[in-house]
C-alpha cells in the first residue's frame, strides 16, 4: 500500500536573482534543497516544514513586486528571534526598511500573531502562529485607534510606505481624543518609526520621549511588550 504525504502547498514566487535569494534565505538557516539552471532558474529552500520554491522571471523588478504568501507556524517567536540574528550575521544588522526587511512582531485582531518580511525577491512573506484567544471574538469592539495602528503596520512594514502611514495613524490620534493610555504609547512609537523612516529624527525623538513620559501598569506594559522593543530600538537607531 503506497502512503501518500500529508497534503501541502508550495509557493512559487519570482525573483530578480536566484543567487540573490539563495543567499538570503541561507542566512535564515533555509536549505537548498533544489537548484535548477535550464531550461528556466528555478531553485526551492526548506526549514523545517516551510518550503518556499523560486523562478527568475525576466525583466522582473523586486520593488513592483505583489507577490506574497502566509506561512503559519507553531512558534513564531523563536523563528522571528531566528531571522533577525540571521539577518544580523549576513548583513551586519537588522534591515526595516528597503529591501529586504524584516518587520516586527505584533499581535493582530484577526487572531494570529504575525510578522512580515520582505525578501530580495520583493516577495512578502507573512508568518503568524495563531493566538490563543481570538481578540476579534474577545473583543468584537476593536478601538478605532487600534484598527488604524493595524492598518499603519501594514503600510509601513509591508508596503515600506512610511508616508501614508503616518497619515493614518495622526487622523486617528486627532479622532480619538479619549483613546487609551496604551493605544496613545503605542501609536507614538509607530508614529516615531515613520518619521525615523522619512529623515525626520528630531520628530521621532519627541514621540519617543511623549511615549516613555507615560505611566503603564505592569498589565499594558506586558501587553505591548513588542512596541516597547521597538521603541528601545529606535532609540539606539537614533542615537
Amino acid at each position: 500500500m503506497t502512503v501518500l504525504p500529508a497534503d501541502r502547498m508550495i509557493p512559487i514566487l519570482p525573483c530578480a536573482s536566484i543567487d540573490d535569494q539563495l543567499e538570503f534565505y541561507e542566512s535564515l538557516e533555509f536549505e537548498v534543497t533544489y537548484r535548477q539552471k535550464a531550461p528556466n532558474v528555478f531553485a526551492a529552500v526548506q526549514r523545517g516544514a516551510i518550503e518556499l520554491q523560486f523562478f527568475v522571471l525576466k525583466g522582473y523588478s523586486p520593488a513592483d513586486s505583489y507577490s506574497t504568501c502566509y506561512v503559519l507556524v507553531s512558534d513564531v517567536e523563536t523563528l522571528h528571534a531566528d531571522f533577525r540574528a540571521g539577518l544580523k550575521t549576513a548583513l551586519g544588522r537588522i534591515p526595516t526598511r528597503g529591501i529586504p526587511r524584516l518587520g516586527p512582531l505584533r499581535d493582530m485582531s484577526y487572531g494570529v500573531r504575525q510578522f512580515l518580511m520582505t525578501d530580495p525577491g520583493g516577495n512578502i512573506i507573512r508568518i503568524g502562529q495563531p493566538l490563543a484567544v481570538d481578540r476579534a471574538q474577545a473583543a468584537p469592539q476593536i478601538p478605532r485607534l487600534e484598527r488604524a495602528l493595524e492598518a499603519a503596520s501594514l503600510l509601513l512594514y509591508s508596503n515600506d510606505d512610511p508616508r501614508t502611514a503616518a497619515r493614518v495613524i495622526d487622523s486617528a490620534i486627532a479622532d480619538t481624543p479619549d483613546a487609551s493610555d496604551r493605544l496613545i504609547v503605542q501609536a507614538r512609537i509607530m508614529r516615531a518609526d515613520a518619521a525615523h523612516s522619512l529623515g525626520d529624527d528630531a520628530l521621532a525623538a519627541t514621540l519617543l520621549a511623549e511615549a516613555g513620559g507615560v505611566t503603564l501598569g505592569a498589565e499594558d506594559r506586558a501587553g505591548i511588550a513588542d512596541d516597547l522593543a521597538r521603541a528601545d530600538e529606535l532609540r539606539l537607531a537614533l542615537a
